[in-house]
């Protein structure tokens, strides 16, 4: 595999697709930090690391809204790839949906939110759009 986060996000967006309540994905320190950012905006239910064999995994419960049976993920967007890497200063940095959005960036001081990269002023590489 050359791409584990396009993976990850896949593996994520099929599920919704699905309407599957969790959906289990190998376990990498990225994606564990992507899956504690989901959690903190309120884009997943509820999230574990299962320790078990060499690698391990997440299991992610997906989040619906209990009366339209919607799912609060909207889009996944993959933006930095292997072959195009994006990277971004503070000043320049995108907004996902004029702020409603969430853009997951790697940066100097561990992966974060495009928010709080601006915060404390450190660019990185763009990973994702989650809205």
């Amino acid at each position: 595999m050359t791409d584990p986060i396009a993976d990850y996000l896949t593996r994520v967006r099929n599920a919704i697709m699905a309407k599957h309540r969790v959906v289990e994905i190998p376990a990498s320190n990225l994606k564990k930090e992507i899956t504690k950012i989901l959690f903190e905006k309120g884009y997943i239910l509820n999230y574990k690391f299962v320790e078990e064999g060499p690698q391990g995994s997440i299991k992610i419960a997906l989040k619906y809204d209990p009366v339209n049976k919607v799912n609060a993920i909207k889009k996944l967007i993959r933006i930095s790839t292997p072959g195009l890497r994006k990277y971004t200063g503070y000043k320049e940095m995108p907004r996902v949906l004029n702020g409603l959005g969430v853009a997951v960036l790697s940066t100097s001081k561990g992966v974060m939110t495009d928010k709080e990269a601006r915060d404390l002023k450190v660019g990185g590489e763009i990973l994702c759009y989650v809205y």
